[in-house]
């Protein structure tokens, strides 16, 4: 048993310090050191593992597990960012936004029209758009692109490219668009990042230990490189959040987990609206037998999150709606 234990230890140990190296992803970009940001994809096992352990230690009646439960104390947002638990704001929203991948259109254009039109939604921002001409009631397209499309009933005062899409190697888009609100302009940047171009039969094991280590070598070089031109395109889009007169709602489809580099660097000296008001899982993705959150809201801190919904009520693409509610003064 005394064997056992010291295992046990020494993986809790890994673990913590595992844990600790992803919160360097705050700090090293993955051109110096891409692992760190591996580690983000797996903090939802990490975590676990830690957790479960904790329990072992309290039924094996060792201190170890006042001393590993006050080390994980460290973790409480990172776990919020994947799961958390908001009460309920009393202050009454006037601006409803929806963030949707909507996969190309690719599972019914007309489920589309018919779900944004539901939700009454102020402003719509759509990424993998695809070539469908949407309808959606009261609202305008101010942006024609097949990648990330805007969608709303207010006037656009200004909207630039971030990042552009060549179709081929990079297929990342972002706009910022400047729009008009009751007398005040607000700056929107709709982003979809690099996707990994992943595959279901690419990502499943299926128990031949030759195929699967060579599929988890395919997996990791497609993540590397993927990771390293997020890295520039944040830069890109940084630049309309650093350069912005106005306040600022960022939001789309990063193709990066929370706590990631992408993550902590886009959301810089911004809110998560889900960390302030969102409720359960933040899982967007639905696609694997895994949680991803890969769909985000941030907005400048003068905005006001009143409540952010993933809306797991419809499957009309890979991606789940994520629709947000906010009070502007």
């Amino acid at each position: 048993m005394k064997v056992l234990r010291l295992i046990f230890l020494i993986l809790h140990v890994g673990i913590f310090l595992l844990l600790l190296g992803m919160l360097l992803n705050a700090y090293v970009p993955p051109k110096i050191f891409p692992w760190f940001n591996l580690l983000s994809l797996g903090f939802p096992i990490l975590m676990v593992a830690y957790v479960l352990l904790i329990f072992f230690w309290i039924f094996s009646w060792k201190k170890r597990a006042f001393v590993f439960m006050l080390l994980g104390l460290i973790f409480t947002n990172p776990v919020k960012r994947w799961v958390n638990f908001s009460l309920d704001k009393k202050e009454i929203a006037n601006l409803k936004i929806l963030s949707f991948n909507a996969k190309g259109g690719l599972n019914g254009m007309e489920k589309i029209d018919d779900y944004v039109n539901s939700s009454n939604a102020d402003l719509v921002f759509l990424q993998e758009k695809g070539g469908k001409e949407y309808h959606f009631n009261g609202l305008k397209n101010t942006s024609g692109n097949y990648i990330v499309s805007v969608f709303t009933k207010y006037k656009v005062i200004d909207q630039k490219e971030l990042i552009k899409s060549d179709y081929f190697d990079n297929n990342a888009y972002a706009t910022q668009t400047d729009i008009e609100i009751k007398g005040k302009i607000y700056r929107f940047i709709n982003v979809y990042l690099q996707p990994f171009k992943f595959e279901k039969a690419m990502v499943r094991l299926d128990g031949n230990s030759d195929e699967d280590e060579e599929k988890l070598k395919n997996v990791v070089k497609r993540l590397i490189p993927t990771f390293k031109m997020h890295q520039d395109q944040v830069a890109d889009i940084k630049k309309g959040i650093e350069n912005s007169p106005y306040p600022v709602i960022l939001l789309g489809d990063l193709n990066s987990v929370p706590n990631s580099y992408e993550y902590y660097h886009l959301s810089e000296g911004l809110q998560d609206a889900f960390l302030e008001v969102g409720k359960g899982s933040g899982t967007s993705f639905h696609d694997y037998k895994f949680p991803l959150r890969i769909d985000y809201i941030f907005t400048s801190k003068s905005i006001q999150p009143i409540t952010y919904k993933v809306d797991r009520s419809v499957k009309i693409s890979d991606h789940y709606p994520v629709v947000a509610t906010f009070k502007l003064d």
